[in-house]
């Protein structure tokens, strides 16, 4: 079995893949002209202290960073720490 690990202060995330967009007359959107996701989950962390995040959190990242790899039929980007701009938690309403 194989895995991607981040070294150094990277961040491994999954972009969860969303299904084929249309409009609203049917016709589809190719993937090219859609927008890349700004949220994804974390699969695996590099070697940083003090980290604010862990495997299986949903994280907001920078709009036009990191670097994207297919990797066994799943999309995955590899960024900077740095570049995570927030967690995503749950919250009860009020």
């Amino acid at each position: 079995m194989k895995e991607l690990q981040p070294l150094n202060d990277n961040v491994l995330l999954e972009i969860i893949q969303e299904k084929e967009q249309k409009t609203a007359s049917g016709l589809i959107i190719p993937d090219s002209a859609q927008e890349k996701p700004e949220f994804a989950k974390v699969v695996a962390l590099g070697d940083i202290e003090n980290v604010g995040i862990a495997a299986g959190d949903m994280v907001f990242y920078k709009k036009f960073t990191g670097t994207e790899v297919d990797f066994e039929g799943k999309k995955f980007l590899f960024i900077p720490y740095g570049d995570l701009l927030a967690k995503v938690m749950e919250t009860e309403a009020i």
